[in-house]
């Protein structure tokens, strides 16, 4: 009975074991943290950038204690997410919006993105319209490049 036990333990702990590294391989990406803003120096964030199975790039942005736009000085109206390419091309990914909601109690925001292009900075300026082709001076975050 012991060494069925013990048998039985050690599928267990192997199966158990193959899981684990299973779901940490289908989960690798890249994790990068913004480096400090000057222009909101309380704004903290990262990147999480992983390729999926049709060989796609899904980018995923988590920022706390990011100002409302409007706050900023000058005043803008959104703040548009940009990537630079693996060619250096710079491509406006979208706007993020920060949720100032009454249960919120830190200034958030977050956005989700999938693109075929292989990003290698991504950076977050603020503009009077969403729809803008080149970033404008107002940098809010960026990344190194990864």
């Amino acid at each position: 009975m012991k060494t069925k036990l013990s048998s039985n333990l050690k599928k267990l702990l192997a199966s158990t074991f193959a899981i684990v590294l299973l779901l940490s391989f289908s989960s690798c990406g890249t994790n990068v943290a913004f480096q400090n803003s000057i222009v909101v120096p309380a704004a903290k964030g990262s990147v999480k950038v992983t390729k999926d199975s049709n060989k796609n790039y899904s980018i995923k942005i988590k920022i706390t204690n990011l100002a409302e736009v409007t706050r900023l000085q000058p005043s803008k109206n959104v703040y548009v997410v940009w990537m630079e390419t693996d060619q250096s091309i710079t491509k406006n990914i979208g706007q993020i919006k920060s949720d100032t909601g009454l249960l919120s109690s830190k200034l958030k925001a977050t956005f989700e993105t999938v693109t075929a292009f292989k990003p290698s900075k991504v950076f977050i300026t603020a503009e009077d319209d969403a729809d803008v082709q080149y970033p404008g001076m107002q940098m809010i975050l960026s990344t190194d490049r990864f």
